[in-house]
């Protein structure tokens, strides 16, 4: 059975992917990879307060509850997939990197990375 620390380091070993970091909805690392110049706790904290912006974004335009957001800044991406009630995964992309098949498989292995939470 995977774990939740196999799954971080199984999207951390995609192309062009920087760092992972498995948030809690409070704002809380549960799980990461990233550099050691990077602060996933900061990281975590940031994606709690982002995530509810994005819960409340999506009832007010009316589309439903939040899945995935994507953030270009001009040194490359972040994504933030919603797994459940119970954690937020959050990838750090470099930039140019084709995250297509990042955001299938993120979409399409989703529920089971959810029960592991």
């Amino acid at each position: 059975m995977a774990l939740l620390q196999d799954v971080v380091h199984a999207v951390a070993r995609r192309p062009g992917v920087e760092a992972v970091v498995l948030a809690s909805p409070d704002g809380l690392t549960i799980e990461h990879l990233s550099p050691p110049a990077t602060d996933a706790d900061a990281i975590a904290a940031l994606t709690a307060t982002l995530a509810q912006q994005a819960r409340d974004l999506g009832r007010a335009a009316g589309r439903g509850r939040f899945v995935t957001a994507v953030l270009e800044f001009n040194g490359g991406m972040v994504v933030l997939a919603e797994l459940g009630v119970e954690g937020i995964l959050v990838v750090q992309v470099r930039a140019g990197t084709d995250i297509g098949q990042l955001l299938f498989d993120l979409d399409r292995h989703r529920p089971a990375v959810t029960e592991l939470l």
